[in-house]
């Protein structure tokens, strides 16, 4: 007997720290695209770890410049903020698997480190505090979870494959802050898992999170989503866009243009369209397909009106 394929369950989790910038909204809108081509259902969720930064007031904007841009959900799950007594939950498993242990390094003592991935921004953990047997006085550690000594694949929808050692790529990670606040791969694993989550669009400044992710989902027991990584938005000089920069953010662009004229260039940009055209998001999923999204960085002109060379 064939067995029913599963339903297909994405998701959209921004950051409530700011307006959302032209980045963010390509990211939204491929995830959207694709579930939605595949008659799948949206989940929305608050990624608000960090309360000094992030605020309802903006959870609100994001709202409303979502639905501005015509990308609906079907739910919205708690906030990450309020989720805390799940995640004690998950972090007791880890616990009782013998897989957690109080890391006291500080972050002068991490970015000094000698690792091999210092060049490209990341750095490899060397287990210092794995065997620690006298911890320093007065200090609150953070918490990492040791990671084996083993590839991680996966066949991303819009990147290929793509592979990682955990042991030598990244080494131990932290899941838990010294001040008691769980950190993003945890937190992320465990939303995405109990949301029932099948295929997680971000970034591609996110792929590398991935492996450490699907470690964490084999642990607490979740399958693995289908991942997308989009191609990175960049300002002309190379710069990423940011919403401490103000670049490009929905408050600016609601006065410049409709949606549909955003959604035009930015489909045009990706390869998604032939050539510009304002189209909606609705009308743009009929002929939405991963095989024609661009893989490498889209550069954009910053002081043009239209974005794209």
């Amino acid at each position: 007997m064939k067995e029913d394929k599963k339903p297909i369950v994405g998701r959209f989790a921004p950051t409530p720290s700011g307006r959302m910038h032209l980045g963010n909204v390509f990211a939204a809108l491929v995830a959207w695209l694709s579930v939605r081509s595949q008659k799948g259902s949206l989940v929305l969720r608050m990624e608000d770890l960090d309360t000094q930064r992030t605020s309802e007031e903006y959870a609100a904007l994001l709202r409303q410049d979502l639905l501005w841009l015509g990308l609906d959900w079907d739910t919205e799950t708690l906030p990450q903020s309020k989720r805390s007594d799940a995640y004690d939950g998950y972090f007791q498993r880890l616990q009782d698997l013998g897989l957690l242990y109080p890391c006291y390094c500080t972050r002068s003592q991490l970015h000094t480190v000698n690792a091999p991935h210092l060049s490209d921004g990341t750095s490899v953990y060397a287990g210092t505090c794995r065997n620690l047997t006298s911890p320093p006085p007065g200090r609150q550690p953070a918490w990492r979870v040791t990671v084996p000594d083993r590839e991680f694949c996966l066949q991303d929808l819009a990147q290929g494959e793509f592979r990682q050692n955990l042991s030598a790529d990244c080494g131990d990670f932290v899941v838990r802050r010294a001040d008691g606040v769980y950190v993003y791969q945890l937190a992320v694993t465990v939303d995405d898992g109990e949301a029932g989550v099948t295929e997680v669009v971000r970034g591609m400044d996110l792929l590398g999170s991935a492996p450490r992710q699907m470690y964490l989902q084999e642990l607490f027991g979740f399958d693995h989503p289908a991942y997308g990584h989009v191609p990175m938005l960049l300002a002309a000089d190379g710069r990423r866009l940011s919403k401490r920069d103000k670049d490009l953010d929905l408050g600016q662009l609601r006065q410049r243009m409709r949606p549909e004229q955003l959604i035009g260039q930015l489909a045009a940009a990706a390869g998604l369209l032939d050539q510009y055209e304002p189209i909606s998001a609705r009308e743009l999923a009929t002929v939405f397909s991963w095989d024609r999204l661009q893989k490498e960085a889209i550069y954009m002109d910053t002081n043009n009106s239209c974005f794209f060379p």
